[in-house]
């Protein structure tokens, strides 16, 4: 494990060396990272002082800040870091926590050993959405085995964790925050606190909350560990001792159907706004 200047260095020497005198590699596996560098793509160096220095990124912004901006780094090239760029994981990070919040606020009056619903008698956009939930935790159980380095196949695994935070930033945002979260408002604040209706957005909302919990423990684990601890107050094991949560399995039809509804939900908002730039409508409200 080193910077990529030691393929012409230590990497290179040594298996020339090795292969020399042993006639096989000095490694089982080797990796190689690019460098930090800054906004304009110089090496992060003392002696021109354009570094970063974690401990005050720490005291500045939080350790979580700090693990979002490695975690979601591809580091097989050079990596970029300054104040704009950890302003962005810190609209990332608020992005998934607040996510959570809105999660564990609507659920906080939700048992779910005698509140849950039935999947038989939940709405359909709440079956849904544990179908999507349940298809995104396949992929990321998936790229998390392929990231682990595991030796299978005559291959090592690559490492790779940003693809991980990129689905998972990119769920909070559009299938929860821009849709199902939206959707679901009205009907959390207004129908009756044990109506089915309500009862069955909290039953898919609290099995979402577990299971985002358990994707973003190993990259955010102080968050996740602060959620577990409200989320089951009387467990006194760690979320990372958590196992990935239970979903059914997804129905392809089902995903089918509201992957259709959302695309034209795009485009209906799409033609919506062009409308607007062009002063026939207001706000929504507005339309007639």
């Amino acid at each position: 494990l080193e910077g990529h200047d030691q393929h012409r260095g230590w990497f290179h020497s040594s298996l020339l060396i090795a292969c020399a005198l042993e006639n096989r590699a000095p490694y089982r596996g080797l990796l190689t990272h690019g460098f930090t560098v800054d906004a304009q793509g110089r090496k992060m160096s003392k002696s021109m002082g354009n570094g970063i220095e974690p401990q005050s990124v720490s005291q500045k912004l939080g350790a979580e800040v700090i693990r979002l901006w490695v975690a979601a780094s591809d580091y097989s090239g050079d990596i970029a870091g300054d104040d704009k760029i950890l302003a962005r994981v810190v609209d990332s990070y608020r992005r998934i926590r607040n996510t959570l919040r809105f999660l564990l606020a609507n659920t906080s009056d939700f048992d779910a050993t005698t509140d849950s619903v039935p999947p038989a008698q939940m709405l359909e956009i709440d079956r849904h959405a544990l179908a999507r939930a349940a298809q995104l935790q396949a992929e990321i159980v998936g790229t998390f085995d392929r990231a682990r380095g595991v030796f299978s196949g005559g291959h090592f695994g690559v490492y790779e964790f940003h693809p991980v935070v990129a689905k998972l930033q990119l769920y909070c945002s559009e299938d929860l925050g821009a849709f199902y979260l939206d959707i679901l408002k009205d009907r959390l604040y207004t129908m009756a606190p044990k109506s089915l209706a309500r009862r069955s957005a909290q039953t898919a909302l609290w099995q979402i909350a577990h299971a985002l919990m358990r994707w973003m423990a190993p990259f955010l684990s102080f968050t996740a560990e602060e959620a577990w601890q409200v989320c089951a107050p009387n467990d006194a094991r760690s979320i990372l001792t958590q196992t990935y949560w239970k979903f059914d399995p997804p129905d392809p039809t089902l995903l089918a159907k509201w992957e259709r509804l959302r695309q034209i939900r795009g485009e209906a908002n799409r033609q919506i706004e062009v409308l607007r730039s062009q002063g026939v409508l207001g706000s929504s409200l507005q339309a007639e």
